[in-house]
């Protein structure tokens, strides 16, 4: 009988704090969040690519988890129903702020004719361990990449291919389908090898 995976792991932790905490226990809830507050403020960096903000969204998730974790559906992942709170306070904070460009840039004119004849494979940069990914130069060459995504296409790129979320995972977080999911990420990772392409032709 194989062993259950770390990830399984967490999640059964998870469902165990969020019991306990609905149960009288709300001292658990700092437990949460030591448990995902760095992941959060690495998600808000992520998306809004502002320190201030990222902690600001971090503060509104947690304040919001708190306010509505009575009500947490058990057939969810809690991490998956977190991300969702995370994602909608990401967006609140970043339209409020005054880092958000007036413009976003569109995709059309830098993705190919054929976007189908190109591989749905993870970038190279996604497979790498992440401290190597942000310890070195791709760090500022992917995050310039990344925020220069329009957001609908920032958000799905970064819960699939950072975060680590499945495809269903992500449609549930963000409210789509699995094919809307598809498609924004193929679009996305298309337009991101085309922008680390000279960085990975001088490897």
């Amino acid at each position: 009988m194989p062993k259950p995976s770390q990830k399984t792991k967490n999640d059964a932790k998870d469902t165990e704090l969020v019991r306990a905490i609905n149960g009288g226990r709300q001292d658990l809830f700092y437990e949460l969040v030591n448990r995902y507050e760095k992941s959060l403020y690495n998600f808000g960096l992520r998306m809004c690519d502002n320190p201030s903000d990222a902690e600001d969204m971090v503060q509104d998730t947690f304040l919001n988890v708190f306010k509505y974790l009575e009500g947490f559906r058990y057939e969810t992942k809690f991490r998956n129903w977190l991300y969702r709170v995370a994602t909608s306070a990401c967006l609140k904070k970043k339209r409020r702020s005054k880092y958000a460009p007036d413009r976003e840039l569109s995709l059309d004119e830098f993705l190919p004719a054929d976007e189908s004849a190109v591989s749905m494979d993870l970038p190279r940069w996604a497979s790498q361990p992440l401290d190597q990914v942000l310890g070195g130069e791709l760090a500022g060459v992917i995050r310039q990449a990344m925020l220069d995504l329009p957001e609908k296409y920032r958000l799905v790129v970064v819960l699939r291919d950072v975060e680590g979320f499945t495809t269903q995972e992500t449609a549930e977080i963000l409210d789509l389908t699995p094919t809307n999911i598809k498609v924004r990420l193929h679009r996305a990772r298309l337009f991101l090898r085309e922008a680390l392409k000279s960085y990975y032709e001088t490897d």
